[in-house]
């Protein structure tokens, strides 16, 4: 029989775990998405400085996303066999020297070369989603999902910091901005945090509706059919907010004729609402089945790309008394209100999808998981090129906007194929 003090030993040692998921692990998603969009800023000096074309400065927005992409299964099935923590303080420490590299970079090839190497980092996102899955509460999985990756919030340090030190001690130093943070990030997970063996994981019971998540299912083969489904789902919502997040300054800045500083941080009214929609959405998914809400998050997010995507124009049409001129340019607060609606909306997608993969497929999150982190890197690395193809090609800067809009729809059809999206909740 168990000694009567031995309970809320326990009990307190797994508040001790979760307060440790719920405070490191986002932190390690923030500082290296922060460190991906360090070109996202950084990236817009360096195009006029060393005289980047568009594709060029494309490219470079996309080469973290690709190895990111290439990094995130391998990397959770790293995680599987030796522990997310061990996972993510390698991964932190990884990027390290490709953060300083950039700051001594002064060839395009260099800076390539740094960009694959901070998609590495991806491990650390795909490893810290395993061991969130593994230490957060059963009962409130989807909040402690939604609060892993409101992480994205990062991208706010990046806008709000990187112009001022940029301007201040020149871009050299603003890579560097990032070590510190990430080095006691480490340390604190090294410290404090602690991995969490098959054998400890607590036994499924009546309340649970999916069993715990354990390692050692690669050997199966490929994911099912559903998993690729929801996987697919969030791969677009990962991959066109991360996109976004990339592309947004230096688009604020050429559309509206912004200094860099204050297109960044028109950009923030972006990035704010998709990190508290993750959370909101991970919330709600905890307390009923939210398939349905991918409809009306889609419909939402869709309206906004439908909208975004209408260029400048002029138009003279011949009335029975004269002619009318009309004219429809958007404006800049129109522009950034539809962004943090589209925004949120993402966020509450993102959230509510990671919740349904935990929920349906949490014995085998590290596939699940590393499988919609892979697809949305591989989409957001796609999206700076289809940006450029319209910028450059086709002649219209929304073009990109456009083809969000496409793929979207492309996303809702394949839904319709989902049996379970059909099921009565």
């Amino acid at each position: 029989m168990m000694p009567a003090g031995k309970a809320p030993a326990t009990g307190l040692q797994d508040d001790y775990r979760s307060l440790v998921v719920v405070l490191l692990s986002p932190l390690a998603f923030a500082l290296v998405f922060a460190s991906w969009t360090i070109f996202a800023v950084l990236g817009v000096e360096l195009k006029s400085a060393l005289n980047f074309g568009e594709v060029q400065f494309a490219v470079l927005l996309a080469m973290p996303m690709l190895t990111g992409a290439l990094a995130a299964l391998p990397l959770a099935a790293l995680a599987d066999r030796v522990g997310g923590r061990r996972v993510m303080i390698g991964c932190l420490l990884l990027i390290c020297p490709f953060l300083w590299g950039i700051a001594h970079s002064r060839e395009y090839g260099d800076f390539l070369l740094a960009g694959a190497g901070l998609g590495l980092g991806a491990g650390s996102l795909a490893a810290g989603l395993v061991y969130v899955s593994a230490l957060c509460p059963r009962r409130h999985a989807g909040l402690a999902l939604g609060l892993y990756g409101a992480g994205m919030l990062g991208a706010g340090l990046t806008y709000f910091l990187l112009p001022l030190i940029s301007q201040a001690y020149g871009w050299p130093m603003a890579p560097k901005l990032f070590l510190l943070p990430i080095l006691l990030v480490a340390g604190l997970l090294w410290l404090f945090a602690e991995d969490e063996s098959p054998a400890e994981l607590p036994e499924p019971d009546v309340l649970d509706e999916a069993p715990p998540p354990t390692a050692g299912r690669w050997h199966d083969g490929l994911p099912a059919p559903a998993v690729w489904r929801l996987a697919l789902y969030y791969s677009f919502f990962y991959g066109a907010f991360v996109a976004l997040a990339l592309w947004l300054p230096a688009y604020l800045a050429a559309q509206y004729q912004l200094p860099l500083k204050s297109a960044a941080l028109w950009a923030l009214l972006f990035t704010l609402p998709g990190g508290l929609g993750q959370i909101v959405g991970g919330a709600l998914a905890d307390r009923r089945d939210f398939r349905d809400l991918r409809w009306w998050v889609s419909a939402c997010v869709m309206a906004c790309l439908f909208l975004l995507s209408y260029p400048d124009f002029s138009m003279q049409i011949h009335g029975v008394h004269g002619d009318l001129a009309l004219h429809f340019s958007m404006p800049l607060w129109g522009f950034v209100g539809l962004l943090a609606v589209m925004g949120l909306a993402m966020g509450i997608g993102k959230g509510s999808l990671m919740c349904l993969l935990h929920r349906d497929h949490g014995h085998d999150m590290s596939r699940a998981g590393g499988l919609a982190l892979a697809l949305g890197g591989l989409f957001a690395a796609l999206l700076p090129l289809m940006f450029v193809f319209g910028n450059e090609w086709i002649g219209l800067r929304t073009a990109g906007f456009m083809f969000l809009y496409a793929a979207l729809a492309l996303c809702m059809l394949v839904m319709l194929w989902d049996p379970a999206s059909r099921t009565p909740s």
